[in-house]
């Protein structure tokens, strides 16, 4: 079991861990010229992340998953609106775990 001493301690060290990685990023990219490859780069690598993460966790998800993150896609490519992605995707499992999905 976990104190709150360690507890603290685990989230502070975590904070600066991830501070340090933020700054450090910022720091290095002020050395490297800004090219167009490296701006399409920059913009499409945390796309990239995301669907990386939600691919993963929908492979090993149930059916409510699935139908969220397939709702999701169809409002993605007919609205090309990430937030009303989100939301149908969202409302849609909901719906589908009220049910019993």
């Amino acid at each position: 079991m976990v104190d709150a001493v360690g507890a603290i301690s685990a989230v502070v060290l975590l904070a600066v861990v991830t501070m340090a990685t933020r700054v450090g990023g910022v720091w290095i990219m002020s050395y490297v010229a800004i090219t167009p490859r490296i701006e399409a780069f920059l913009k499409y690598m945390s796309v990239s992340v995301l669907i990386s993460i939600v691919a993963a966790t929908t492979w090993a998800a149930g059916t409510r998953i699935w139908l969220g993150v397939g709702a999701a896609a169809l409002v993605m490519v007919a609205t090309r609106s990430a937030v009303g992605a989100m939301l149908a995707g969202t409302a849609l499992a909901a719906f589908a775990r009220n049910f019993g999905f």
